[in-house]
């Protein structure tokens, strides 16, 4: 069944930008399975916030929780390198990424009910708060616990594919095969120490080896977004995802 899930998903996001006449084409998703009554959701509360939900909160007899990246394709990436701010082509891409997480969102729901089983599809933010910018339902930190990849030094996570895409999830009461996670860091920096190139690419400063500033970086998003007004809340950067070792791939795969 896990593997039946994961083509139909593949399937989806390869038909979709003719289905829905989008701009943006994308890479096939990456898809991981978490349980849900895996312990590290309750070390959430501490490492994001006090108020992050668990999968019973969404579903009281949730099983599981099914994370994927969808990957952006390199000429959405490239598109991104030059530039201080945030490239149009990377704008749209995030738009029409958000619409196809909820609408794939749907379809796997959708799927799932076929066989009698209930899911639900998480939002891209879940009481976000607005004060101290986080979300109460992280999916790259879900994405982790699933063993979709690791987080880099720009705090992204760095799947298999890299790190240039974006991530969804939803929550079932099918009990899915836990994909095991990794003890291998992905970030060529937490891996051996050298790299860094996420920090020099950070275009406002927000990043540096030891800390984040994710108001300075929001501030930079918002500029974004007013930019490019008649897109629909672009809040975007990105400039410290692309042009990188992880942009496409995990660059310490090959390494000993």
């Amino acid at each position: 069944m896990e593997n039946y899930i994961k083509n139909c998903m593949v399937s989806y996001v390869k038909s979709y930008p003719e289905l829905k006449q989008t701009s943006t084409v994308w890479q096939d998703p990456l898809v991981s399975f978490a349980a849900a009554n895996d312990n590290m959701f309750y070390k959430l509360k501490e490492l994001v916030s006090p108020t992050h939900a668990l999968p019973t909160d969404f579903l009281a007899d949730a099983q599981s929780v099914i994370t994927y990246f969808i990957p952006f394709v390199k000429d959405t990436v490239i598109s991104n390198i030059e530039e201080f701010n945030a490239s149009r082509e990377w704008g749209i891409a995030y738009v029409e990424t958000n619409q196809l997480i909820q609408d794939l969102n749907t379809f796997v729901c959708d799927k799932l009910l076929e066989y009698d089983y209930c899911a639900t599809s998480m939002p891209k933010a879940y009481n976000y708060d607005k004060t101290k910018l986080i979300n109460d339902w992280s999916h790259r930190h879900i994405a982790f616990i699933a063993g979709l990849g690791t987080f880099g030094l720009n705090n992204m996570l760095i799947t298999d594919k890299g790190c240039c895409g974006r991530i969804g999830s939803i929550v079932t009461n099918f009990k899915l095969p836990v994909t095991p996670r990794s003890n291998r860091e992905n970030c060529l920096y937490k891996y051996n120490g050298f790299c860094k190139k996420c920090v020099a690419r950070c275009v406002t400063h927000a990043l540096t080896e030891t800390t984040f500033n994710r108001f300075t970086c929001y501030e930079m998003c918002l500029k974004n977004a007013a930019l490019f007004k008649d897109l629909n809340s672009v809040n975007v950067c990105g400039k410290c995802l692309v042009d990188l070792p992880c942009s496409f791939m995990n660059p310490t795969r090959k390494l000993p």
